[in-house]
Parts: C-alpha cells; structure tokens; sequence
C-alpha cells in the first residue's frame, strides 16, 4: 500500500453541501493538488491514529 501508481479498485461516494464541496475543490485547486489526493491523505491519516485501538 502507498505505492505511486497503485491502481484503486474502490470508490467512496458521499454526499455533501454544494457550496461545501466548490469551496474544498476550489481551495485544492489553488494549493496544487486535487480533492481526490486531499482526501485520500486524511483517510490514510484517520487510518493510522485510529484504526490499532479496539473499538468500544
């Protein structure tokens, strides 16, 4: 996992507020970098602070 490259064979698909959305995307885009990468990162982030403690 984490290879450049990898192929993804999985989507997520979410709902959000509109305005929520064009602002996030519009900021990526100002930051050089997508909202498919930013998001990616904090799952992987998420993942990794939570995902080894036992679950209550």
């Amino acid at each position: 996992m984490g290879k450049k490259g990898s192929k993804k064979d999985s989507q997520l698909v979410l709902r959000l507020d509109k305005d929520e959305r064009e602002e996030f995307v519009a900021l990526c885009k100002a930051l050089d970098t997508s909202a498919a990468r930013e998001i990616r990162a904090f799952i992987r982030k998420f993942v990794r602070e939570n995902g080894s403690e036992p679950r209550k």
